[in-house]
């Protein structure tokens, strides 16, 4: 049989392959082509995970594949374990190009399961050929160097004949149209194979391998050239022409001289010129590898040995323990024994005292009787809505109806047919309420009101916190199932448990006969005593179930039961108070009605006292105008008489202020009659269009008709009148400030409307609101302009408050949160303020901060418009500029940037290309700079209630830490505004300085 007949037994399989590592001349490792994707990957990964994996930690595992660092280039290559030389070294083989090298055992990590595959190369064999025998090492190197030129990073075509047993594959291989193993036979560097007996192939098998890695480790290996990068078949480069030396002595070989270690064996180059044979070499590799084998199974018995021993004395040990145990047992067992039936006795008496308690205490928690006698009690005394109360709604519903629409009548014929209807239905509602007075006054309602909060009370301090709505009567159904359940099975252990202890009563009973010696009747043992270890058992197995089912913690389904019944219960007793709630309210607004419309039906609203101070007042404003002229003649006459004007002076104070007080009590008055309309009488600013109610009402009563400009002694704020004019005037002894706004018949309405709302806000807090508040709005009669009063702060804002002698962090944080109050206040009331800027915010005696009022007669994307600016820092929020309308966001943003120009003060601002600030730029603290954070970067989620509850504003109250040279400069500052106020003569003057100091 030939060589061909004897591998190929079919068609042959062909690969494409490039060459990456040679052994020796007819055999080589090979890569795929198809896998070079899979170099790549392999590569990558290994470069991330390898510096930061684990090192090997005990002993190498020859099956599996770590991540090697080769020597020559430190890229990390996937490698397996071929033998290990020692303690801190191994020979490794690279598995995706198939050289070979001794590693450090620290240059060898694990790496993750996903790279645990099998290799990219090949190891190759040329068919039919074989290294003949007796080669010299000069003639093996030039072969392996010889098939490298031809094989090395070229792409070869591998026809496949068969593969051996070890994965070594039997190929003839081709490079365009040569056959290298032709080319390799041609120049005697191999031979073809002999007939290939049995005997031949089995000889080639057993010293082949041992030949073919020993020529492969120490010959030189071809150059591959410098490698830059991990390329589509880059791979780690072999020694060239280096001489590795490793000066080792086999500890088992004394007195044996080695010629060459193992470790030069495995790795080292060969010189060329060695005169070394190749059977000596081979027969020294040999007696190495026995040594190695003996030490290692002598290693292996000395393990073995030790672990017996130390196995046989920890046996030895436990062996005493378990005597000692056993003699401890035995005698316990002895006396226990002598006093056993006492012992025994002793506890069963004592689990039945147990029971006699927990029978004693009230068990119905357990099996729900609390909730079944909460459920009788909803049931059976439940509380219905009243049959009047249904009538009592519709009735009230149609009364509500009609004020409605009289409300928003604005003919006055119409509005009497609306206003007969509504007395049509205002005498049916009384009649209604009546009836339903009468009917609530016969029911119960706070006795069972009462019962529902002692019974909710009860049962929520038994079961806590309820669950979920769920499904009414599907829960109590199951309940009842539930509770009939265990109420059964509670009832049969109690009963098993009364029978057995009848059992052991009467047992005791009869024994007292064969005990006692005066009983002449004989009884024998077997009649009395036998039966008594069967009687006891069976009596504390009963016990103790019972105890069992007393003490044990229900289960989870029991308790899901228990809970679902009881949040049942509890919705029903809540929607009953509820409904008794209604009730009662209803109650309480009918009797309020009743009482209310007998007064208005009696007695009708009188408008006489209004239209009397109305004529005062006009009377009032005559003289306090003529005396204007009086003294104004006064004055331009050439010979005047000072005593005299400042006479009449007094008597136009005393005139204004008299002027004032009328005007209190109109308000006064129109409250009382707003209150009429808000409640029964919304008919009356359609019957008495004359007195003005309808726009002291639709301004929130903010607007007077009865207050002119000429009335006040009013002197011009000119340092103040930049955009509108501005006077300071003194009413009542306190100074206010006149802000004109120039209006026409469309503005007219827009700025009573805007500045209704805003004082509406106000009033809703007034002091506490955060706000400047508003005292009067009125019209010019002779000139197209609106006139808002308000109080005076002179020097109050931030502007000059930081330009004088600026606030304390810690007194700005006072002044903001107040600022953050009124900002709260007006979002509250759907108000956005649009201009909060250092001039319009306020600090009160340096500690109660307020938002100025606003601009009515601009809308907020008109207010906004305004380019505000703190220092270098612009208030209007990058939304906005983005052409977004503002909001309360927008609001917070500009509440921020001057929260963080009084943090600190005079430092220069750096800002982003949007024009924010950036916080971290400045030292502050944590609290203030999160909150800054929030407002200027954050504002999406951020209201200004959570800006009022920031922990930076939630100071603990007390003492602050004093600070005597600012004390020193406040006093300064505050002699130095009151030596002025001294020097100035005349009210005007201090006016027009802005010095003036009043509360």
């Amino acid at each position: 049989m030939d060589e061909d007949t004897h591998y190929n037994k079919g068609t042959d399989k062909v690969e494409d392959v490039v060459g990456s590592h040679v052994e020796d001349a007819v055999t080589f490792w090979a890569q795929n082509i198809s896998r070079n994707k899979d170099i790549m990957k392999i590569g990558c990964s290994l470069s991330e995970v390898c510096p930061n994996a684990n090192s090997v930690f005990g002993n190498f595992d020859l099956k599996k594949i770590y991540g090697g660092l080769f020597s020559e280039d430190k890229c990390w290559y996937r490698c397996k374990i071929l033998k290990i030389i020692s303690d801190e070294k191994c020979l490794v083989r690279y598995i995706d190009y198939g050289n070979t090298e001794i590693l450090n055992r620290s240059d060898i990590v694990e790496i993750p399961l996903d790279l645990q595959f099998s290799s990219v190369a090949k190891k190759y064999r040329l068919w039919g050929l074989q290294i003949p025998s007796g080669q010299e090492v000069t003639q093996f190197d030039q072969g392996r160097t010889f098939l490298g030129s031809l094989i090395f990073e070229k792409e070869i075509k591998m026809r496949i004949k068969t593969t051996n047993q070890d994965g070594t594959v039997i190929a003839q291989a081709e490079y365009g149209t040569v056959d290298i193993g032709e080319e390799v036979a041609k120049k005697g560097f191999a031979e073809k194979c002999k007939l290939p007996s049995s005997t031949n192939i089995s000889e080639e098998k057993k010293t082949d391998p041992g030949q073919l890695v020993l020529r492969n480790l120490k010959g030189p290996t071809p150059l591959w050239g410098q490698r830059s990068n991990q390329s589509t078949f880059s791979r780690p480069k072999g020694r060239l022409n280096g001489r590795q030396t490793l000066d080792l002595k086999d500890e088992n070989d004394a007195g044996n001289h080695v010629p060459f270690s193992k470790e030069c064996l495995a790795i080292g180059d060969f010189n060329l010129g060695s005169n070394v044979s190749l059977a000596k070499i081979k027969q020294d590799q040999k007696l190495i590898e026995e040594n190695e084998k003996l030490k290692t199974e002598k290693e292996v018995l000395l393990k073995s040995y030790k672990a017996l021993e130390s196995k046989v004395e920890q046996t030895a040990q436990e062996l005493q323990q378990e005597k000692a145990t056993v003699m401890d047992l035995t005698k316990h067992l002895k006396s226990t024994l002598k006093t056993h039936v006492g012992t025994r006795m002793k506890n069963l008496a004592a689990k039945i005292e147990r029971l006699k308690e927990i029978r004693r205490v009230n068990i119905s928690v357990r099996l729900g009787n609390d909730l079944s006698d909460a459920i009788q009690v909803l049931d059976e005394e439940r509380f219905t809505t009243p049959v009047s109360l249904n009538e009592l709604e519709i009735i009230w519903a149609e009364y509500n109806l009609a004020q409605e629409k009289i409300k928003s009548c604005q003919n006055v014929n119409e509005g009497n047919i609306l206003i007969a209807r509504r007395n049509e239905v205002q005498q049916k509602l009384c009649t209604a309420v009546e009836v339903f007075i009468l009917e609530v006054d016969e029911l119960p309602l706070n006795k069972r009101l009462e019962t529902l909060q002692d019974l909710s009370t009860s049962l929520e301090a038994v079961y806590g916190q309820a669950s979920e709505e769920t499904n009414s009567e599907e829960v109590l159904k199951k309940f009842y199932n539930w509770k009939c359940d265990k109420k059964e099975e509670f009832t049969s252990v109690r009963s098993e448990t009364e029978v057995s202890l009848q059992r052991l009563v009467a047992w005791f009973q009869s024994t007292l006969k064969a005990f006692d010696l005066s009983v002449e009747e004989s009884l024998t043992s077997e009649d009395t005593i036998d039966n008594i270890d069967e009687i006891l058992e069976k009596t504390e197995s009963s016990v103790c179930k019972e105890l069992e089912i007393s003490l044990i913690e229900q289960g989870d389904a029991d308790k899901e039961i228990i809970l679902n019944t009881y949040s049942q219960v509890l919705q029903k007793i809540h929607s009953e108070e509820r409904l008794i709630a209604t009730v009662q309210s209803k109650y309480k607004n009918s009797i309020e009605f009743k009482k209310q419309i007998i007064e208005c039906l009696n007695k009708s609203p009188s408008l006489d006292h209004l239209l009397s101070i109305k004529k005062t007042l006009k009377s009032l404003k005559a003289r306090l105008r003529w005396k204007l002229v009086e003294k104004n003649n006064l004055e331009e006459s050439d010979d005047h008489d000072g005593s005299e004007i400042e006479k009449i002076k007094q008597e136009i104070t005393q005139l204004r202020n008299s002027v004032f007080q009328e005007i209190y009590r109109e308000r006064e008055e129109y409250e009382k009659l707003n209150n009429l309309v808000q409640k029964w009488l919304p008919e009356l600013p359609l019957l008495h269009p004359e007195i003005g109610l309808l726009k002291y009402m639709n301004s929130g009563g903010l607007l007077t008709m009865s207050l002119e400009r000429d009335l006040l002694d009013a002197e011009p704020m000119k340092e103040l009148s930049s955009k509108r004019p501005l006077v300071c005037s003194e009413v009542n002894g306190k100074i206010i400030l006149l802000k004109g706004y120039s209006v026409d018949v469309d503005t007219e309405a827009s700025v009573i409307q805007r500045a209704a709302a805003y004082h509406r806000a106000w009033r809703e807090a007034k002091e506490e609101s955060g706000l400047l508040p508003l005292i009067f709005l009125f019209l010019c009669k002779s000139d197209p302009m609106a006139y808002l009063m308000v109080p005076y702060y002179p020097r109050a804002n931030l502007g000059s408050i930081q330009a004088s002698m600026p606030l304390t962090l810690e007194e700005a944080l006072k002044v903001m949160k107040g600022v953050a109050q009124g900002l709260h206040t007006l979002h509250k009331a759907d108000i956005i303020h649009g201009s909060l800027h250092q001039n319009n915010v306020f600090a009160l005696n340096r500690e109660q901060g307020i938002v100025g009022d606003f601009d009515f007669t601009k809308s907020v994307s008109q207010r906004t418009s305004v380019n505000m600016m703190v220092g270098d820092l612009s208030l209007i929020a990058p939304e906005v500029k983005m052409g977004k309308p503002a909001s309360p966001s927008s609001d917070l943003y500009a509440y921020g940037c001057i929260l963080l120009w009084l943090s600190v003060q005079n430092q220069e601002f750096e800002t982003n290309e949007d024009g924010i600030p950036k916080v971290d730029q400045f030292r502050l603290g944590d609290n203030v700079k999160s909150l800054l954070c929030s407002l200027i970067y954050c504002r999406s989620s951020m209201t200004a209630e959570q800006v009022l509850n920031a922990e930076c504003f939630l100071l603990p109250k007390g003492k602050s830490t004093p600070n005597p040279e600012k004390d020193i400069k406040y006093t300064q500052h505050k002699e130095e505004e009151e030596l002025k106020l001294e020097n100035l003569d005349k009210y005007k003057e201090k006016t027009r300085s802005g010095e003036a100091n009043f509360d």
